[in-house]
């Protein structure tokens, strides 16, 4: 199992000799818009102690792909070089997350954003076709966004989409935000292929109570072979770093798969 960490570029090394797997990186930080920048990053991204295998922050914070004011060309564009550059350095996963670009704008009905960002999902497909990288949404809070608030709504989304490009994450955190049971990493298996970890209060793996053992037992338990991208908000010294690594190795090597139940709570 290959474990990353989300973070800067400059942090590869650092990750690197840690010993983490790879690295996420900002997508939108790769100055997409701008050819000499985006010609920079291609080549800063190769030259990473870690490889960029996965990117996050998929959009650019003034970016929206719902509401009545989608610049249609401008994103297309964008997602056409994000899908050159992560073909250029090998990527494999896109996560799609961005809830400021999804947004459904105030008196902007959710059946029509919904139908966007299914549009807008259709563009990324088309952008990463051929190139082996697939786009997963990923379910936020509520707090975060008004579209796609489990995994099991994004799995409708995905399949409505309906391309092989396109497929779902499943974020520890943002399940416990929404009381979301962990048996749904199980039964949406065939839908999953890229998981976020934190810990309680969003920090790093292996400091607060989430269920790593029935976590990680239920992945097992779906036959998951994806990656796993630590997302939190922590400082990252390198004792911090090295410490969560140790325990999700630890606790990835000792979960045994588990069977689904019915309901399984939030972990406060």
């Amino acid at each position: 199992m290959k474990f990353g960490w989300c973070a800067p570029p400059a942090e590869a090394d650092r990750l690197a000799r840690i010993g983490y797997d790879y690295i996420e990186v900002p997508l939108a930080g790769c100055g997409l818009e701008d050819e000499a920048t985006r010609r920079t990053a291609s080549v800063a991204l190769k030259r990473l102690g870690l490889p960029a295998e996965t990117f996050n922050y998929f959009f650019p914070n003034d970016m929206i792909v719902v509401g009545p004011t989608v610049d249609a060309a401008r994103v297309k564009t964008y997602l056409a070089h994000a899908g050159e550059l992560m073909a250029a350095v090998g990527a494999r996963v896109a996560v799609c997350g961005s809830g400021w670009a999804r947004n459904a704008p105030p008196g902007w009905p959710l059946a029509a954003a919904a139908d966007q960002f299914v549009e807008a999902l259709h563009w990324a497909a088309d952008a990463v076709r051929g190139s082996g990288v697939t786009v997963v949404i990923e379910p936020l809070n509520r707090t975060e966004s008004t579209l796609a608030n489990s995994v099991g709504e994004a799995v409708a989304l995905a399949r409505r989409v309906a391309r092989p490009e396109i497929r779902v994450l499943a974020d520890f955190y943002h399940m416990n935000e929404e009381a979301e049971p962990l048996e749904e990493v199980f039964h949406h298996r065939g839908d999953l292929a890229h998981v976020h970890l934190a810990d309680t209060r969003r920090l790093n793996p292996g400091t607060g109570r989430y269920d790593y053992p029935r976590f990680f037992g239920l992945l097992k338990a779906a036959g998951y072979a994806g990656s796993l991208s630590v997302e939190c908000w922590a400082e990252r010294t390198d004792e911090a770093l090295a410490t969560s690594l140790a325990f999700l190795r630890r606790q990835w090597a000792d979960a045994s798969p588990v069977a689904p139940v019915s309901a399984q709570g939030a972990i406060s």
